[in-house]
């Protein structure tokens, strides 16, 4: 970590030393200032060395500073970042006397006092971030949700295998899109993309072999911030053993009693080294319209009888109207996949349904 602050901290605003623990560079022209009750201010510097002034022919008193492209009152080669409060993060440039620009930087807030007020919406059961994965071929999504009255946006992202070397320096740059970003270490390498809807992440570890026994976990944080410049860190432990989620199985009918499904397309295969375990619900009711209703009875009392099966995609239905149909890895003890509903026909409806299309044809 300490390599990665120190290939970036010439790009940004110098920032003085007398308070290195509290600030730290995020990216290129990104400074992120924790405020732990150490210091009431922070000093930034226009041009790193003094030296450099000279050389420039510029004056100290000669550059001015400006805030959110607001004219400010501090002029000189240093400014002073009040932190009494949480309004010191803004989009800083320092300018020569004719207006030039010299250099730039934004000033992100992190404050350590107020945990307590989240910037992410916590679920009941839960943590900040969701995680799952569809398979094991490395690639797994986590989500969050965020207070509709507070917009934000990603604003960093590493991720990395743990090792028994904890200092293994992790190394995490974003493309020219700020969507894309690359973690590297000498355990991982992980790509990871901000989806449109701007609350989902995909990530996949390059490395991972689905075949072999996961030995290491994932360690996954997420900076977000808003657009007042504040910011966040929230952070996941994880295995994708743990997290993995089938999607939902395909139903269908075989005849009047034997109904049949598949593997969903997206699984691991060979099937026969990712086993599912399927869990089958026979339903009273049959539900009328194919919509979220129909999913629903999945999850209510309705059933008359649960049964559980494993490998085989066959099963023999008895006196139900409707069946529901769900999938989880059978080694590991993850996640279920979301249900899949099925509505089956009557022998006696048919019957009458054919002795209705007999009278109409003659």
């Amino acid at each position: 970590m300490k390599l990665f602050v120190f290939s970036f901290v010439c790009a940004c605003l110098q920032v003085s030393h007398q308070n290195s623990t509290s600030q730290w560079t995020m990216k290129p022209h990104v400074l992120v200032v924790v405020l732990d009750g150490s210091s009431d201010q922070q000093s930034l510097r226009c041009l790193e060395q003094p030296e450099e002034l000279l050389r420039r022919d510029i004056k100290d008193e000669d550059i001015s500073w400006r805030k959110d492209r607001k004219e400010e009152a501090q002029r000189g080669n240093t400014y002073l970042l009040e932190l009494e409060e949480s309004f010191a993060g803004g989009k800083y440039t320092c300018h020569s006397k004719d207006g030039s620009l010299l250099n730039h930087t934004e000033v992100l807030i992190q404050d350590d006092k107020t945990n307590s007020r989240r910037i992410l919406v916590k679920p009941e059961q839960g943590d900040y971030l969701d995680c799952s994965a569809q398979n094991y071929n490395g690639e797994f999504q986590c989500s969050w949700t965020s207070h509709h009255l507070r917009p934000i946006e990603v604003a960093f992202i590493k991720a990395r295998r743990l090792s028994d070397n904890d200092d293994d320096d992790i190394q995490c740059s974003v493309d020219e899109s700020g969507q894309r970003w690359t973690c590297s270490s000498g355990q991982s390498n992980f790509g990871c993309s901000v989806d449109d809807s701007r609350n989902r992440i995909v990530c996949r570890d390059q490395q991972h072999c689905p075949y072999a026994e996961e030995s290491q976990q994932i360690h996954l944080t997420v900076y977000v911030k808003t657009k007042h410049f504040l910011v966040e860190n929230y952070s996941k432990y994880l295995y994708l053993s743990e997290i993995v989620k089938p999607d939902k199985v395909t139903i269908s009918k075989v005849n009047t009693t034997t109904i049949e499904w598949s593997y969903p397309s997206s699984w691991s295969s060979p099937y026969s080294y990712f086993p599912l375990t399927f869990q089958i619900l026979q339903c009273k009711r049959r539900c009328k319209r194919c919509n979220k209703r129909c999913d629903k009875r999945c999850t209510d009392s309705e059933a008359t009888k649960t049964s559980t099966v494993q490998s085989t995609c066959q099963f023999e239905v008895k006196r139900a109207k409707a069946v529901c149909i769900r999938a989880k890895d059978a080694l590991c003890n993850s996640q279920w996949s979301d249900w899949s509903f099925f509505s089956l026909r009557s022998h006696k409806k048919n019957k009458d349904q054919k002795k209705t299309n007999l009278t109409v044809e003659r």
